[in-house]
This record gives C-alpha cells, sequence and structure tokens, in this order.
C-alpha cells in the first residue's frame, strides 16, 4: 500500500509555471524510476486533438497507442477516426487545458513508420519524439477526412513543443548528453539511461550490452566503409558522423530479425532471433547489406527525399539497389542480398494494383520492390556514357539539394534524359496510378526497351 502510495503521488501534475500558459502547445515527457508520464499544456480549447503519428503495427495491423498510452486525465479519451488516433473530450466538450497520459513505451515494429521505443536489456529506453505531436481539430469527426499521408497537409496549430527529462539523470539526444532535451524540428530518438556511446572520429554508437558482440565488432567496422563509399559517390551526405544505435531484443527461438530505419544524424536497429547469433556468412552479408540501405538513406531520404508517401518508392527502391551495388564494389564476396533479390522477383506481383496506394493496403514491400526495379531501367543509359546508378542517383540529388525535395517528376524526367526513351517514363506511371492487368509482361517489356539482362520463366521475370 505504502508503494502505491508513493507511484500515485509521483503520478499527480504539480504546478504548472504560469508562463507556460501563454506559450505554444507543450508536452513534458518524464520518466521517474519505472513510471512514464507525459504532461500536455495546450494552447487553446478544442474538442478533439490529432496524434500526427499514428501508424499502425506490423504484426496485426492495429493501432498502438491504445495498447501503450492511458489517459488519466477525467473526461478525456484516445480513439481511432479513419487513419489517425484523436484525443477527444466526452460528450463534445473541449479537452482540458492540461492533460496527463501516463504511458509504457512502445517497442513493437510499425509499418513504415519509425518505432516508438527503443528497449535496450539495461533498462535503457529510447523514445521517437514525434510521437507526442498533436494538431488541435474543430471537431473528431474532421479526422475521419484526412488522407494517411499528412504531408501537404494544412493543419491548424503549431508543431508542440517536447521537452524530455529523466529523474535519474541526463538524456541523450544527437549524441549529446542534457538535463532536459528539447525536440529538435527533425525528428530524432531521445534516449534514457546510462548505455555508453562509443565513439570514433567517423561513428558514435550505443550497443546494447547484450548484443551479440559479433554485431557489434561487424557493424563498428563496416559502417564507416560504406558511409565512405557513398560519400565519394554521392557527394555530402546528411551527416559526416552519424549515430548508431543498436537494441537486441533477444534470442528469440526460430527467428532471424533485424530492422531499422533513420533519421537525420542517426541509424537505428533492432536484431532478434537464435538466427543472429552467431555471424554465419548469410547472417553475415545481411547485417552488411542491412547497414549500407539504411546507410544510403542519409542521401536518398536525408538530403533528398520524396513529397508524398505514394512516392516511397525513389527511397526505398534507390536504398536497395544502392547498397547492393555498394556491396559489390566494397564487399565482393558479400554481394548476394538474397531478402533483397526475392523483393525484387516479387515486383511484378507488387505491381498488379496502384503502386501508389500501396501503403494503404498495407504492401509496403511493393515500394522497395518496384523502386528497385525502376532504378534498374536508368543503369544500361548510365553506362553508355561510363555511368552508373550511382552517377544518375547523384545527379538527382545534386539538382534538389537545395529545396530537399526529390519528386517523381523530376525522377521520371531524368530517367527519360538518361535512356533516352519517354516510353519508359510513361509506363511507369500507369504502374503507379494504375497497376497492370499483367504486370509480369509489363516488367519485361521495360526491362527489354531499357537493355537490363533478364529471362522471362514460367511467367516470372528473372534477372540476369
Amino acid at each position: 500500500m505504502a508503494a502505491a502510495l508513493l507511484a500515485a503521488c509521483a503520478a499527480t501534475p504539480g504546478p504548472m509555471p504560469e508562463q507556460d500558459l501563454a506559450g505554444p502547445a507543450t508536452v513534458r515527457v518524464l520518466r521517474d524510476g519505472d513510471v512514464w508520464t507525459a504532461d500536455y499544456v495546450l494552447d487553446r480549447d478544442a474538442p478533439a486533438w490529432l496524434f500526427t503519428d499514428s501508424a499502425l503495427t506490423r504484426v496485426d495491423n492495429q493501432p498502438w497507442r491504445p495498447r501503450a498510452f492511458t489517459v488519466e486525465t477525467p473526461g478525456v479519451r484516445i480513439e481511432r477516426r479513419g487513419w489517425h488516433d484523436v484525443l477527444v473530450g466526452e460528450d463534445g466538450v473541449p479537452v482540458p487545458r492540461r492533460v496527463r497520459i501516463r504511458f509504457e513505451p512502445f517497442s513493437g515494429n510499425l509499418l513504415a513508420a519509425y518505432d516508438p521505443a527503443l528497449t535496450f536489456t539495461d533498462g535503457s529506453v529510447a523514445l521517437y519524439s514525434d510521437q507526442f505531436d498533436m494538431r488541435p481539430l474543430a471537431n473528431a469527426a474532421d479526422a475521419d477526412a484526412l488522407p494517411m499521408d499528412l504531408n501537404g497537409v494544412e493543419l491548424d496549430g503549431e508543431v508542440v513543443r517536447a521537452l524530455f527529462r529523466d529523474q535519474a539523470g541526463p538524456v541523450l539526444m544527437n549524441g549529446e548528453r542534457r538535463a532536459e532535451a528539447e525536440r529538435p524540428e527533425a525528428p530524432t530518438y531521445v534516449l534514457f539511461g546510462d548505455v555508453p556511446v562509443d565513439e570514433t572520429a567517423h561513428l558514435a554508437a550505443v550497443f546494447d550490452p547484450e548484443l551479440p558482440a559479433w554485431i557489434e565488432t561487424e557493424l563498428s567496422a563496416f559502417t564507416p566503409r560504406v558511409m565512405s563509399h557513398y560519400a565519394d559517390r554521392l557527394g555530402a551526405g546528411q551527416s559526416a558522423r552519424p549515430t548508431l544505435m543498436v537494441s537486441w531484443a533477444g534470442p528469440t527461438p526460430s527467428l532471424l530479425s533485424m530492422g531499422g530505419s533513420v533519421l537525420p544524424g542517426l541509424v537505428i536497429m533492432t536484431f532478434e532471433g537464435v538466427g543472429v547469433l552467431e555471424p554465419t556468412p548469410e547472417v553475415r552479408a545481411g547485417a552488411r547489406w542491412f547497414i549500407a540501405h539504411e546507410g544510403a538513406h542519409f542521401w536518398l531520404g536525408q538530403v533528398v527525399r520524396y513529397e508524398r508517401v505514394r512516392d516511397m518508392w525513389i527511397t526505398e527502391g534507390g536504398a536497395d539497389i544502392l547498397a547492393v551495388r555498394a556491396l559489390a564494389r566494397i564487399d565482393r564476396p558479400m554481394t548476394r542480398a538474397p531478402d533483397c533479390r526475392r523483393r525484387w522477383t516479387n515486383a511484378p506481383a507488387s505491381a498488379a494494383r496502384p503502386i501508389h496506394t500501396a501503403a494503404e493496403r498495407s504492401e509496403h514491400q511493393a515500394y522497395y520492390a518496384c523502386g528497385a526495379v525502376f532504378h534498374m531501367l536508368a543503369e544500361p543509359g548510365a553506362a553508355r556514357t561510363g555511368g552508373d546508378v550511382f552517377t544518375v542517383v547523384r545527379g538527382m540529388i545534386d539538382a534538389n539539394r537545395e529545396d530537399g525535395i526529390l519528386t517523381a517528376d523530376e525522377w521520371l524526367a531524368e530517367l527519360t534524359r538518361v535512356s533516352g526513351d519517354a516510353s519508359l517514363a510513361g509506363d511507369i506511371r500507369r504502374l503507379l496510378t494504375d497497376g497492370a492487368a499483367d504486370p509480369a509482361a509489363e516488367i519485361a517489356s521495360l526491362f527489354q526497351r531499357a537493355g537490363v539482362a533478364h529471362e522471362v520463366r514460367d511467367g516470372r521475370v528473372v534477372l540476369l
């Protein structure tokens, strides 16, 4: 009972400084022992607030926030409206200006989104900074009409000011320890805990203490090599000295799992399963390809990014092909990436329906498979003038460094310039918007006209 009373006292909101009431909407995220809280001070009366980051879980295509967030403020709840989670006041009354949410860091894998948390075996936790952002709505039902992709959508209000603090000591953000960290303009992860940071001239790394030792050794040595190759071929990247944050989800039986993503200046990775305990040639090759794919995003995804989620094929397919071509140069014995090649072989199946709407169907592999195939179409044309896919991608990056956006129109225009065949772009547009009744024949035709070596075997397009 005494422990319960102490926990209740720790969870009771303290008085909010008066100056906070006049500023922008703010959230203070606090870890106090095992208790995690997010205290909001909102800047206006609104019957609903939209969480701008509301992806579904990869395992069951369900919202993750209702499992992890508990609203402690009376008269407020979280509900799902359309593609988004929404904080609503009961009976249509405005959400109170002060709201407390108690939460458990959610480390499950999300569909094409950053995991809300990375958990480390020593108790350290890294929180994704933007999971706490909200915007006011005039009515909760307004969320029903919002698209899944909020890029380009005008929302009311400003980005919520987010502050992160750990009662146990400083938090780590962007490679620096701070008593209290304020979310920067670009999203990132904030690390709570004492897991050490290994720093070199080219890399700052945070490795889970229980991570199999060979993975730490491999990534520490190989990451700078592949990053250097990209810098040589693609010019200046988003970060000259990135941070690598690697968590370990344990030796789950019958599993070999590597997952990750990239944010400005940060690569995050999670390894899991008995399949990665030992560095077999196949597992080692997979780990190298994995970091090569994620590292490519410091250029194709960070220096330039896509305009809409529907254009994710530009960055994900591009990172796939850049990774494989980079490994062929710097790591010849390990050039094969079976998972990647399977994705490419499955491209016709992914193109049967419009690629633009793949995210709405939770078919994100379409962006990887079809995007890599589309990038391949530029390679024969580039080779005729002594170039390769790096030459093509660098041209696109350099042309768009100022605004940081690589649109589908710009990408397709460059393909036409390099290949000399405008029909390729026309057919790709049709696959993007309409799909194809016979996608294998469509892709085989694209390969034939572009000069990509291939065969059609039993209705399947096979790269040579």
